[in-house]
């Protein structure tokens, strides 16, 4: 075959760092891992699945493993309908498109804003999977440095005064994956007044925000968008169940039109029968109950990943102290990369990890590296954390 036949973007393809490190753990039998981005699997409501399987299977016969529409279930997006209003987002179904989970969301909100040789402006650091989604448009990337308090206003402004091509800014404001950090409502606001000032869209990603340990909840930007200008993106991956791949986008009327029709020709619709179960679901159980029982899990896990490292890791050691989500994101001295660290860490230790470079739009900040937090015990947190800990002291001291 030949290979020159090929689109010239596959030559910015680029591969997850995420699944190369979970390659590289595989490789270690009985490593400890905290690579993953996975909610737990004991926090999954598997017998109310049960139970919904059965009795959509009756209510619904062979229509549930049907074709369904390209849009979504009806009776899906009228309970997404009824969430929105909860945080403060006035929607209708019209407004709705289902997606394959909240990634789909993200690659077709490149498909609606990104041309070739266009910008979308990302935090430093920002979702990996976004800066995937997006390769294949062709576009730039920017990224715009963010404190405690999410994305720093004059760097976005002096960006987007001197990058006349960005279409879009993609931020992931609660518990952001990667640092688990949460903008304030004041930043938000910025934000919003921002994109209005330069005519660009927003893409709100918020697949981890139900999942808060403590503080107040902070209003999502698209609760005060009144001009259309916000696409908002959930998911019910974190909060139910994961394999089903069931995402949502929240948008303008004509936004979720041009929505729908570039689905068809991706994958004409999302799961039904995953589709039905969720509304089942949303209709017949607590979805606060259940979400309630993961923070419940993953707030432990959190205390106990973060004492650790406040009384074992390096003094030189920094990370953040996230409210709520998934991660941890640590900083160590600017002279240690953390991808070469990981492959002596597997095999010398038996523990796992994400670097951070990747996370980074420049591929920067070969320095930093993502915990997660969820999917482990408490047991693999103390052994684990503690035996990096040891490997820190000797690389560092």
């Amino acid at each position: 075959m030949n290979i020159m036949k090929l689109a010239s973007r596959i030559g910015e393809l680029r591969p997850s760092a995420i699944r190369a490190a979970g390659k590289l753990i595989a490789s270690k039998p009985g490593c400890i891992t905290f690579a993953g981005g996975y909610p737990a699997s004991e926090v999954m409501p598997v017998e109310e699945v049960v139970e919904l399987t059965d009795q959509l299977v009756r209510d619904y016969g062979r229509t549930s493993m049907q074709y369904g529409l390209t849009k979504g279930n009806d009776d899906l997006m009228e309970q997404i309908v009824k969430l929105m209003e909860k945080k403060g987002i006035k929607c209708g179904i019209e407004n709705i498109q289902i997606t394959t989970g909240s990634q789909q969301a993200i690659f077709l909100t490149g498909m609606l804003t990104l041309d070739k040789g266009d910008a979308v402006v990302v935090e430093n650091p920002t979702y990996l999977g976004a800066l995937s989604a997006y390769v294949p448009y062709e576009a730039e990337f920017i990224g715009v440095d963010a404190d405690e308090e999410g994305m720093i206003m004059s760097e976005l402004e002096k960006t987007l005064q001197e990058n006349k091509n960005v279409k879009l800014i993609y931020v992931v404001p609660n518990f952001s994956n990667p640092t688990g950090k949460t903008w304030s409502l004041e930043r938000r606001k910025q934000l919003l007044e921002m994109a209005k000032k330069y005519d660009v869209l927003i893409a709100e990603d918020n697949p981890y925000g139900d999942i808060r340990f403590s503080g107040e909840p902070v209003p999502e930007i698209k609760s005060m968008d009144d001009e259309g200008r916000v696409i908002y993106m959930g998911s019910f991956s974190k909060v139910l169940f994961a394999g089903l791949r069931v995402g949502f986008t929240v948008s303008s009327k004509e936004i979720a039109d041009y929505f729908e029709i570039f689905k068809q020709g991706v994958d004409l619709q999302s799961n039904e029968f995953a589709q039905l179960q969720i509304a089942g679901y949303l209709k017949n159980y607590d979805l606060d109950k259940q979400v309630q029982r993961i923070v419940k899990n993953y707030s432990v896990k959190r205390d106990l990943m973060c004492k650790i490292i406040d009384e074992k890791f390096p003094k030189s050691v920094k990370r953040t102290n996230p409210e709520g989500g998934m991660f941890v994101w640590i900083e160590l001295p600017e002279n240690i990369d953390a991808s070469v660290l990981l492959e002596k860490a597997v095999e010398e230790i038996g523990v796992g990890y994400v670097p951070g470079g990747p996370f980074y739009a420049d591929g920067s900040h070969k320095n930093t590296i993502r915990l997660n937090f969820s999917t482990v015990t408490a047991e693999q947190i103390e052994e684990g954390m503690t035996r990096f800990a040891k490997l820190l002291h000797e690389e560092l001291d």
